[in-house]
């Protein structure tokens, strides 16, 4: 899958790349760092290139098994028109296909490790053994394949995929490593939704990156980066610069995923129209939430409604919200000091002149079998913690910890039992927002700072933000898989965080 965002319409060749940086005496090799919305924030809001949705892959069946063959590999990818960028994907140069499954599949992902150095493949939020998890534990040398088999048992939603290597997931992943899952159910298919995938049904990945004036992406956090999250200044949807979508019906319904290092978006449209929130991480809402804004941290997934019915060209934004703190809260704003802020034009929507009409969305969703307290065995607190000053711009010490201790590969931090259900308590005591992500189980959140949880995350989840001097109380059950010798991993989502250190390990035994 090549993801080439040229457009003869957008008149930005390398010759007026030169012209637009003003550095046309430079040697355009010199890849400096500089803010990239300097350089290409003119020809960025013009919404020039038309979005590309990941291909569809469903799979082929061999004894009953439904496989999956992706390739890890290196590529270039076309940004700006006659700029090639070294890049990462998956079947691709960048991103890779949407793999889609059912509930109660078996499936084996085979995966080829073509990149020149280690890596893994993590399978975000699915419910799964231990072993193939793709995550620290599960590395992938190169010139190798790794091929997971497990049953999917999910409630339908939507889950993705991307490296968990200790140390270099936030490289990995930047590089463009990464694709999404789509899980159905015999309820979900039932349901008078927009369901054409690519027509009416869009898998949409949201991202920011850096770029050079050469138009390179290399990852070169500074220790702000390393303390802030690693943000970017040009935002890509589904890896598309300046991204626009021919609307073909009145309801269009948006599987967004927030796919960056450490970006918080408040997400809405640019006339602040309403529209209809249908999904959290690992499961649709009960009843469909009307709203006209959605902040979705690293690793949160949500699916929308929105009716373009009336016919006007509406854009997908990051909002601006800094009076109400809505973007994290505390200085940091959404979990940077520069990052969260940015008014990032990511999707264009224009409806065509005449637009298919679809039903109305069912005021009934699913059933969520919500787990009682007193069903708890267990309550473990955690506190997401950050060590300010000159020792940590210095890189010394644990700057960044959960429970006052950095992640070590060889310690295991919890030890579960299985078949039991616990409450785990999350605190953070930095001056940043921290997504705390769990592998293997899909969660029930109980209250924020002891208040119930807002309409919208009124469904399973797997990565929840915790705002600074904030606690979330969560419940879920350890079920099904039990592995003494590998752990799951627990997390703050923002990968420079998790890579400086802020991630735990848990046995369930």
């Amino acid at each position: 899958m090549s993801y080439s965002n040229s457009s003869n319409h957008a008149n930005f060749s390398r010759r007026g790349f030169l012209k637009t940086t003003a550095l046309g005496g430079l040697a355009i090799g010199a890849s400096l760092a500089l803010p990239s919305w300097q350089i290409f924030a003119q020809n960025a809001s013009l919404h020039i290139n038309k979005l590309k949705i990941p291909p569809l892959e469903t799979g082929r069946i061999e004894n009953g098994v439904k496989i999956y063959d992706l390739e890890i590999q290196n590529g270039e990818t076309e940004f700006f028109e006659g700029i090639k960028t070294k890049s990462r994907g998956v079947n691709g140069s960048l991103l890779g296909p949407t793999l889609r499954m059912n509930n109660g599949d078996i499936v084996r992902l085979n995966v080829k490790n073509s990149i020149g150095e280690t890596t893994t493949m993590h399978w975000h939020g699915l419910h799964l053994p231990a072993k193939y998890d793709g995550g620290p534990h599960q590395p992938i040398k190169s010139g190798e394949t790794w091929s997971p088999q497990f049953e999917i048992m999910q409630k339908a939603a939507n889950f993705w995929y991307h490296p968990h290597l200790m140390g270099k997931t936030a490289d990995h992943v930047w590089q463009g490593i990464a694709g999404m899952i789509i899980v159905d159910d015999e309820e979900s298919k039932a349901l008078p939704l927009p369901s054409e995938y690519g027509i009416d049904d869009i898998p949409v990945i949201l991202q920011d990156r850096r770029f050079g004036r050469d138009g390179s992406m290399e990852y070169r956090p500074t220790r702000h980066d390393i303390m802030a999250g690693m943000i970017g200044d040009i935002a890509l949807t589904n890896g598309t610069l300046s991204a626009y979508f021919e609307a073909s019906t009145n309801l269009i319904r948006l599987r967004l995923l927030n796919g960056a290092n450490a970006s918080i978006y408040n997400l809405g449209f640019s006339d602040s129209r309403n529209f209809m929130q249908i999904s959290t991480d690992g499961s649709m809402l009960e009843k469909p939430f009307e709203t006209n804004s959605l902040i979705l941290s690293p690793g949160e997934r949500a699916e929308i409604i929105v009716d373009v019915s009336d016919g006007k060209t509406i854009t997908l934004e990051n909002k601006i919200d800094v009076n109400s703190g809505s973007m994290g809260g505390g200085m940091m704003g959404g979990g940077s000091m520069m990052g969260g802020n940015l008014d990032f034009k990511f999707l264009e929507i224009r409806p065509a002149s005449k637009l298919k009409q679809l039903t109305a969305i069912p005021n009934q969703l699913t059933k969520i079998d919500w787990i009682d307290e007193k069903q708890a065995a267990n309550t473990r607190p955690f506190v997401m913690s950050m060590q300010m000053g000159p020792m940590m711009m210095l890189g010394i010490g644990k700057s960044h910890t959960i429970n006052s201790k950095s992640m070590k590969m060889d310690r295991i931090d919890e030890i579960v039992k299985l078949d039991t259900t616990e409450i785990w308590e999350i605190s953070n005591s930095s001056m940043f927002a921290h997504p705390f992500h769990i592998h293997l189980v899909q969660f029930q959140i109980i209250s924020r700072n002891g208040k119930p949880p807002h309409a919208g995350e009124m469904g399973l989840k797997d990565t929840v933000l915790v705002h600074p001097n904030e606690t979330v109380r969560f419940i879920a059950k350890f079920e099904t898989y039990a592995d003494e010798k590998y752990p799951f991993m627990y997390h703050c989502h923002i990968l420079e965080h998790e890579d400086a250190g802020m991630m735990g390990q848990f046995l369930v035994v």
